[in-house]
């Protein structure tokens, strides 16, 4: 027994000090690389963590909420709008302008030649896509007294005045219809539609229908 055990330990290799200290190096210098990709690793997916927080608000601000979903269809009673008078409506988060045009204001419109408009195309939901801006065409049913539109000038996002700008007829000492939008002098006249400045389009007519004759829902 003592000599099997004699050359078992003399089959068991020898390792001297300076062995054993490059072995140990070499053990600490592993942990170190292991140690440094799992902080790479964890940086990096707290990174992505971080990212995709940040991005959330951005990403949830795109999608409607529940207010502005209730408001997909409004209703509005024009029994008490009077000649020559405009009220606003918020509709999807968007002025919408309903006026009570007066007889001055649509034969003004109805005065206007195409070839005299900067956009020809009507811009109403209500109509053929490509129909030409004609005032018939820029109201709806033949009810020609009630012009709707949604209030935000297509050139920058801005909202109009009313009664204001170079296409406003004078009725007595004061302008009545057309609309002014002061942010970059935009003008449309009557009938809604863009006559002088850099709005490239004519104020949109929204969908909307007549649910009585004083009654409309709009969207």
């Amino acid at each position: 027994m003592a000599r099997l055990i004699s050359i078992a330990m003399s089959k068991t290799p020898q390792i001297s000090a300076g062995e054993k200290d490059v072995a140990i190096a070499e053990h600490a210098e592993h942990a170190d690389v292991n140690r440094r990709d799992f902080l790479y690793i964890a940086t990096g997916a707290v990174g992505a963590v971080g990212a995709a927080l940040t991005a959330w608000p951005f990403i949830a601000q795109m999608n409607p909420d529940a207010s502005v979903l209730a408001l997909a269809t409004i209703e509005a009673d024009l029994a008490p709008i009077a000649v020559g008078q405009e009220i606003t409506l918020k509709w999807r988060g968007n002025p919408v302008f309903v006026r009570h045009r007066t007889p001055r204001e649509i034969e003004a419109a109805k005065a206007v030649k195409m070839d005299e408009l900067k956009d020809p195309v009507a811009r109403n939901e209500n109509v053929k896509e490509g129909e030409p801006a004609t005032d018939e065409n820029r109201v709806l049913g033949g009810k020609e007294n009630f012009l709707v539109m949604v209030g935000v000038c297509t050139h920058l996002g801005c909202v109009p005045i009313g009664n204001e700008g170079e296409y406003a007829v004078v009725e007595g000492s004061a302008k009545t219809g057309g609309w002014f939008c002061p942010c970059h002098g935009s003008h449309y006249d009557t009938a809604g539609r863009i006559r002088k400045g850099p709005a490239p389009e004519n104020l949109l007519v929204p969908k909307y229908e007549y649910l009585s004759d004083t009654k409309i829902r709009i969207g």
